[in-house]
């Protein structure tokens, strides 16, 4: 075996290292290991040890979808598709072990799995299937002091993996949080669940449930509308639904929604106005922007309240006022943000444009005035000893402190960029060394401003990144898209499938007429119970005898009318607004029928709107305003509580709050659904959520209706 390993590992240029069998300790933060011998050999030669104090081991097989959740990388919040291997775990996981690994030396000092395969690359099996690495080269160099060495090791990967550790060990101390970036979400290509193009929804052991639930559909219309036409000469009844839908206002609806539609270009020329300097958007464009978007939705709200159209208008006009009112939102925070990165990206090209035609002054290389501290002035606090190239002057010896992306004010500003530029605008004289780090340190901010400005543009392609997204054309598209969320490029298909587009189509209208008999034959019925029990005047307590009768009648249809309607939307209109628009992210939902908490429910059934509310809501209430993840967490339940129930207010003339506090029970639910009594009971949790889904439309509607 020894042989085998030694065909691995190319030769060790370095000799300085330890003859004991394995070394145990601490990695510092100096890059120097603390180091002692251990003599409880494995069987192979190795011993792994648990230490939590020094290694976190990460399970790289799962996003932070839940709200709360907060991912290590700078680049993401919530990946739901982009998910790759974290290098920390390639030595966490080795093995089944639990936490860390302590470093083991011998001859050839290595980390190993026991069958020689190196650390540095992913070996391929005969199946495509990866292997598990085998070992890392590395190296301990002895110091000047007594049991203490440097790491070091020759594979870029690993010394990835060791800086890391390090700098995540350093925020740990500091109890500062990594950067996190605007751009939190991925949109990739894929297919909805239900979807006929998803390979995995044929491939699905339960197919034939779903052709079982659309054929009894199919046999429920068929009967339902043989008996009306058999009664009242149409397969809709007395069709009191349909008269309701196209005998009053239907040409002034569809004016209203084109009129909403228009409005929302105000998003853009306020934009335009922000990218010009007329409007600072940290100082004030994004209150005008917010007062904009009460009125917007004021406005619909209270011109579908006094037009008093049936309910079937009204909810349409609010609901879409509503997608209006988050596209404008989404589309004016994000600009405006990248605003503020462009202005200060400018800013700091100017200030190294004035660096690089200083002439540097002239300095003994051993002054250790000019070699190890410059003392700037304004109390910059900028340590030119930290900041010193590493040996090979490609990068820093630590990434120097940045300030908010967003930040132009570098006169206070307290950061290490600030402080350079601070320095560069004062003249004050630097050597040459002092000079290269400055000009490192600003060429590293730049770099990820720039970054920040191409947002998730392929390649960063120069047109789609900030300021030349503000397009009309750009901006006409993202209001079509069958998203909330504005990004400066989403994943397009090649060409429209106009046989898809008329299978959607179909699709729609076919559901479209099976939830109207639906809600002819089952739901107008006890509707038109409840009302004429009102005008009867009976009073509140024989009303209340009648409750239970009118919650029964309605439990089935409501149901189904209820996984109609998100089928109709999710599945059926987003898919075909999809393909018209080659939009190739259909990822509209998730598998929310699988629920066993109601946050994942949350979460899953409506993937646009839980998208808007975790980066608008919920991740802005904690970097503006500064809140808990708790307390965000509520605050993003009390809005989507109170926009509840403003539509139950419009669609009942009332305001009774039933729908409100039923939506803000759900936050004890879940963290009931989180204690040890239901954790990990996956039958029980999707058996309750259930119950509440079937129950709960049909007890909250009586209510409204009742009451």
């Amino acid at each position: 075996m020894a042989d085998l390993e030694a065909l691995h590992r190319p030769a060790l240029t370095s000799k300085d290292t330890l003859d004991a069998p394995q070394l145990v300790g601490k990695l510092g933060e100096d890059g120097i290991a603390a180091l002692k011998s251990h003599h409880s050999v494995g069987s192979d030669g190795l011993t792994f040890r648990a230490d939590q104090e020094r290694t976190e081991t990460r399970d790289f097989v799962t996003s932070a979808a839940a709200i709360g959740e907060e991912d290590d990388s700078d680049d993401t919040l919530e990946d739901y598709d982009e998910l790759e291997i974290d290098p920390d775990t390639l030595i966490a996981n080795l093995r089944g072990m639990d936490d860390t690994m302590s470093a083991t030396t011998g001859a050839q000092p290595s980390m190993s799995d026991g069958v020689g395969n190196t650390l540095g690359q992913l070996d391929t099996g005969p199946n495509g299937r990866h292997k598990k690495r085998g070992s890392i080269q590395i190296r301990l160099e002895k110091t000047d002091q007594k049991g203490r060495y440097t790491l070091t090791a020759d594979d870029p990967e690993i010394r990835s993996i060791l800086r890391k550790g390090i700098e995540r060990e350093q925020l740990e101390a500091s109890n500062k949080k990594p950067r996190t970036r605007f751009r939190d979400l991925v949109f990739t290509r894929q297919f909805t669940t239900f979807d006929r193009q998803n390979p995995a929804s044929q491939d699905s052991p339960f197919f034939g449930f779903f052709t079982l639930f659309w054929i009894a559909l199919v046999l429920l219309f068929l009967q339902v509308s043989l008996k009306n036409w058999r009664e009242y000469g149409s397969v809709l009844g007395e069709q009191e639904i349909m008269k309701m839908m196209f005998s009053h206002d239907v040409w002034v609806l569809g004016i209203t929604d084109a009129v909403m539609c228009a409005a929302c270009f105000e998003g853009y020329l306020f934009q335009v106005l922000v990218r010009k300097g007329y409007i600072n958007w940290g100082r004030g464009g994004w209150i005008l922007q917010n007062i904009w978007q009460s009125a917007y939705l004021a406005a619909v709200i209270g011109w579908a309240y006094f037009r008093e159209w049936p309910w079937m208008h009204t909810i349409f006009a609010v609901l879409h006022g509503l997608v209006f009112v988050m596209k404008q939102h989404s589309y004016a925070f994000y600009n405006g943000y990248l605003s503020g990165v462009y202005r200060r990206r400018a800013l700091l090209e100017q200030r190294l444009q004035l660096l690089q035609v200083m002439e540097p002054m002239n300095s003994p290389p051993t002054s250790p005035s000019t070699s190890q501290h410059l003392e700037l002035p304004l109390s910059s606090g900028v340590d030119f000893g930290d900041l010193v190239a590493s040996p090979d002057g490609t990068a820093l010896k630590r990434r120097p402190s940045m300030g908010q992306r967003t930040s132009t004010n570098l006169e206070t500003e307290k950061s290490d960029v600030a402080s350079v530029a601070q320095a560069i605008e004062s003249g004050y004289p630097i050597d040459l060394d002092q000079k290269q780090t400055f000009e490192r340190v600003i060429k590293a901010e730049i770099e990820d401003l720039t970054r920040e400005l191409q947002g998730k543009s392929q390649g960063g392609a120069i047109n789609k990144s900030y300021p030349h997204n503000l397009r009309l054309a750009n901006f006409a598209e993202f209001i079509s898209f069958p998203t909330l969320v504005y990004e400066l490029e989403y994943p397009r298909q090649e060409r429209i499938n106009w046989w898809y587009v008329l299978e959607k189509a179909t699709a729609t209208f076919g559901v479209l007429c099976v939830m109207m008999v639906i809600s002819q034959a089952f739901i107008y019925p006890a509707v038109l119970k409840t009302v004429r029990m009102k005008e009867a005047g009976m009073p509140i307590e024989e009303r209340w005898r009648e409750f239970p009768f009118i919650v029964s009648d309605m439990l089935f249809p409501l149901l189904i009318e209820q996984l109609l309607t998100w089928y109709l939307i999710w599945e059926c209109i987003l898919n075909l607004i999809g393909e018209l628009t080659r939009f190739a992210d259909r990822g509209f939902y998730g598998d929310w029928w699988n629920s066993i908490t109601w946050d994942q429910y949350a979460r899953d059934w409506n993937r646009p709107v839980h998208n808007f509310l975790l980066r608008h809501v919920y991740h802005s209430s904690i970097s503006t305003f500064h809140l808990s993840r708790n307390a965000a967490t509520f605050v993003t339940f009390l809005l989507s509580a109170l926009v509840h129930e403003m539509v139950m207010a419009l669609l009942f003339k009332k305001v009774r709050g039933y729908l409100f506090w039923m939506q803000l029970l759900q936050m004890p639910l879940v963290a009931f659904s989180r204690s040890k009594l239901l954790k990990g009971r996956v039958v029980l949790g999707n058996v309750t959520f259930w119950l509440g889904l079937f129950v709960g439309p049909s007890f909250l509607t009586s209510l409204y209706l009742v009451i």
